[in-house]
């Protein structure tokens, strides 16, 4: 019997960047996402922290902390050093909180506390890897927003575009119909002159058509070309990063 080869799910991009390192991996998976804009507060880092600290939940800041400090390579020194503060932190927030578990009797909640301690620990050890790794991920993660964002934007502009076609369009039609019903009210000649105009206006009717309907054609080339300039980067960089 023939059997046919299972195709390999794709590699995530944050599993491609950590390669084999299941440390790194396991921290960053926790921290890092997709649509960071979307998934990180807006509020301020000062702001984050003060919040976790009335609430003993410092991963809002924590998430902020190593987005920031991923965008910002030039202050990477300062950021190991908040990350490795919000690490600390988290930490003896959950001592106590594993401690008062563990003395009510809920054993099964203090060990796993115990391992997230122990993520804890291992991001602070690792805080340099982490954001070497996030600044890669979340580029190009932004990178691709941008993109996506840039194409949406275009695409905007051709169907503003044909919807102003049809407008024109439709206006020139109507037109016609008017100059058609004002000809049957005519003697002969006024008649003769009006369909001349006519010839002349549906010449210069069509031209503009023709125009628009290259610069269509021009602007789906273009959406073509840059699609694959995307496209041909995007690989360009897949390569830079297994390289490496």
């Amino acid at each position: 019997m023939r059997t046919t080869k299972k195709e390999e799910p794709p590699v995530s991009l944050l599993k491609e960047l950590c390669g084999a390192d299941a440390d790194l991996y396991a921290v960053l998976s926790r921290h890092s996402y997709e649509t960071p804009l979307a998934a990180i507060p807006e509020r301020n880092l000062d702001i984050l922290t003060k919040e976790g600290e009335e609430s003993g939940n410092f991963g809002p800041a924590m998430d902020k902390a190593i987005f920031e400090g991923a965008q910002k390579p030039e202050e990477r020194e300062r950021y190991i050093e908040v990350i490795q503060n919000l690490a600390s932190m988290t930490m003896h927030a959950m001592e106590r909180e594993k401690e008062a578990r563990a003395k009510e009797g809920f054993t099964d909640s203090a060990a796993s506390l115990g391992s997230r301690i122990e993520h804890q620990r291992l991001l602070s050890e690792r805080a340099g890897d982490v954001l070497d790794v996030a600044s890669k991920f979340y580029n190009e993660r932004l990178l691709e927003r941008q993109e996506d964002e840039n194409r949406r934007a275009r695409a905007q502009q051709r169907k503003t575009a044909e919807h102003e076609e049809q407008r024109i369009e439709g206006q020139e039609k109507g037109a016609r119909d008017v100059r058609r019903r004002e000809r049957r009210k005519m003697g002969r000649a006024e008649k003769r002159e009006a369909k001349r105009r006519q010839k002349q206006e549906d010449l210069a009717a069509e031209g503009r058509k023709e125009a628009r309907e290259h610069q269509r054609q021009a602007a789906e080339e273009e959406e073509k070309k840059i699609t694959e300039q995307e496209e041909t980067a995007r690989e360009a960089r897949r390569e830079e990063r297994s390289g490496e």
